[in-house]
């Protein structure tokens, strides 16, 4: 027989050293007695009685704690009596399924309740024992923790536990299992300047099972992980959706992915090959109405992206997986209302136990303009190179329409990285204006070849003229020979001024630009005519039409309320050089590329057409960067396909009109 208190295992920390060997268990029980004797002998004058007194029932309270802690069920069900130690074991080995727990710790005695003597009650062979228990519920949130107790009987001489299911959980009553329920808020919606919904609703299958149904839930969920590949082959983690599985409610429908109909119905056929799963049609609203590439989309939560969003999401739920539906994840979504639940197999007597309550979903509202946005889908309409169009209001700097066309997904509207060309003329003359002593009407020449620092420049000659005219005719030879004007600390200052590769303070990806120090005379020629080094995006351009019809430049927002836009100072530019920057511009739209977006008096801009190399062959870069009144656009175009065209469509269609 075992003696009194000596325990089956220990725990993982008491584990002995490598390399130390233990002494023979009938050794260490001598030794023990031994011990114990030399002990009491040393007592013997004064506390006899110590030494003889009935065996503690902490021992076995001790041990089959440590054993139901570790994972050795079998060794805590032999520290009972009262139910077959099998039952015992499997109903001690499923707590950590049902609760899809991460771990589980136990601890004699209760908070504020260190002694053993306040931790068990004993009369006679009869005793009862307090514990503590916390469960970390992982993905599902707080770790839960509550009081347990248990009770002891001495049988020959031992003390046993007498089991009872309330020794799990004191709510948990023969026959029930624990369960978590989760219960996810209706999403929120992302909204344009009217408080319209910016997502229209689709036809969607949530798929799914009812985990007490499932013959084999491992092989269903790895059927369904393997035939679910999703953005180039990531897959449902179907470890972790069989944790989510098992700890369901078993009566009750699970979804674990919303399939779009008709994009999805090669994949939802196959699905419908898997024994197991099951299928619920909905209407969901999902797709975006404007903007994709602004708004996001919606899809699994794969690993990955679990590890973007964070906790209380779970795997096979429905987030934000890019875009704004991404970012603003949490706050579209709110978080799950978590109830831990003791049920019995019909799920009808259903005890909720602990719950955390979640948080609301919030509506998401965006400066988008409906009228603008119609019109910036207009104006791309039909495009068969990729193409984007960003407009906002210089007033405020808010954003009313983003376009892209033929991207991919990409909005290269706000992330673009393009050499702007002579639409970067707009820095460079407002450098010039401010600091380079010269003015629209100063006459310059416009040679055909212009040789700087070894850097060949051509252009189409013509005679001297006033910078407005050469500006017009975009005379890259002219504007490459002035930055002779200006020193490159004073170019890379403007350019900041001006927005470019400044902390804009957005909240969604967006690129700001970049214009490095020029190192040389070359450089800094390549620079004046946006060419070399420097590299924006539409927006950033659009920024630059703002400033230059407003006189300040203001940082950009998209999200009201989110923004940030507030915490950037605006800058205000010199008013003599804004000016003659508005007659320069004006001047420009008059004549060459950018004349076909001039459907009105009130339209100035700038076109535009540089090469970039890729994979080794050059593109063109169809640029038009302007404004009409308190209206800002940038559009680039990769291709030569004229984005003035494109402008004054967008300044004419009609605010019904859509793509």
């Amino acid at each position: 027989m075992d003696e009194p208190g000596e325990p089956d295992l220990q725990r993982a920390d008491a584990r002995p050293r490598r390399g130390r060997r233990r002494a023979p268990r009938s050794s260490r029980a001598v030794w023990r007695r031994a011990t114990a004797m030399v002990a009491c002998g040393g007592l013997v004058g004064g506390l006899t009685t110590g030494c003889w007194a009935e065996p503690s029932a902490m021992p076995a309270v001790r041990d089959f704690l440590i054993a139901w802690e570790v994972g050795n069920y079998p060794a805590a069900a032999k520290r009972t009596i009262g139910a077959d130690r099998a039952q015992v074991s499997a109903a001690l080995g499923q707590v950590r399924a049902q609760l899809d727990a991460a771990s589980l710790r136990l601890a004699l005695g209760v908070t504020g309740q260190d002694s053993d003597a306040k931790a068990i009650d004993k009369k006679g062979d009869e005793a009862d024992a307090n514990f503590s228990v916390k469960v970390d519920l992982g993905e599902n949130g707080q770790p839960w923790t509550y009081k347990g107790q248990m009770h002891l009987r001495r049988k020959g001489g031992k003390w046993k536990v007498v089991w009872d299911p309330s020794i799990i959980n004191p709510m948990l009553k023969p026959g029930q299992r624990l369960a978590v329920q989760t219960d996810v808020p209706k999403r929120a919606p992302i909204t344009d300047t009217q408080g319209r919904s910016l997502l229209r609703e689709v036809g969607a299958y949530n798929v799914g099972v009812f985990p007490g149904r499932l013959a084999n839930p491992q092989r269903t969920l790895e059927e369904l992980s393997r035939q679910t590949k999703i953005d180039g082959g990531r897959r449902l983690d179907s470890e972790r959706l069989l944790g989510r599985v098992r700890s369901a409610p078993p009566q009750r429908f699970l979804p674990l992915v919303t399939l779009q109909v008709p994009e999805h119905n090669a994949l939802i056929q196959r699905l419908r090959q898997v024994n197991g799963l099951a299928f619920q049609g909905v209407h969901v609203p999902i797709a975006p109405v404007y903007a994709p590439e602004l708004v996001g989309t919606l899809g699994p939560a794969t690993a990955d992206r679990l590890q973007q969003v964070g906790a209380p999401y779970q795997p096979g739920d429905t987030i934000g997986v890019s875009g704004v539906q991404l970012l603003q994840q949490r706050r579209l979504a709110g978080t799950p209302t978590v109830r831990i639940v003791a049920q019995d197999p019909s799920g009808k007597n259903t005890q909720v136990l602990h719950a955390w309550n979640g948080q609301q979903p919030q509506e998401v509202r965006t400066t988008i303009d409906p009228g603008y946005q119609r019109r910036a889908d207009y104006a791309l309409s039909g495009l068969t190179v990729p193409g984007s169009l960003v407009a906002l209001r210089p007033a405020t700097g808010e954003i009313l329409a983003v376009a892209n066309q033929g991207t991919n997904g990409r909005n290269l509207a706000f992330e673009a990285h393009y050499p702007p060309g002579l639409t970067f003329g707009i820095v460079s003359a407002e450098a010039l204006f401010a600091h380079g002593g010269m003015t629209q009407s100063t006459k310059t020449t416009c040679p055909g070849t212009v040789t700087i620092g070894g850097l060949t420049f051509t252009s189409k000659a013509r005679p001297a003229a006033s910078f407005a005219n050469q500006f017009g005719a975009s005379c890259r030879t002219a504007l490459a020979q002035l930055g002779s004007k200006l020193d490159a600390k004073t170019m890379v200052a403007e350019a900041a001024r001006l927005g470019i590769g400044k902390d804009w303070g957005l909240n969604v990806p967006a690129f700001t630009g970049s214009v490095p120090p020029p190192a040389n005379d070359a450089e800094k020629a390549a620079t004046m005519v946006g060419e070399g080094k420097v590299q924006v995006s539409p927006l950033a351009m659009a920024l630059v039409a703002a400033a230059a019809q407003n006189g300040t430049w203001k940082a950009p927002y998209v999200l009201k309320d989110l923004s940030k836009a507030d915490q950037i100072p605006p800058t205000n530019l010199q008013s003599e050089a804004i000016s003659s920057l508005k007659k320069l511009l004006s001047s420009s739209v008059r004549t060459g590329l950018a004349a076909p977006a001039r459907v009105s008096g009130d339209v100035v801009g700038v076109a535009a057409l540089p090469t970039i190399t890729e994979n080794g062959r050059q593109k063109e870069i169809s640029w038009f960067v302007g404004s009409r009144g308190d209206l800002a656009v940038a559009i680039a175009i990769e291709g030569h396909v004229s984005a003035a065209n494109r402008a004054a469509k967008f300044f004419t269609a009609p605010a019904g009109r859509a793509r």
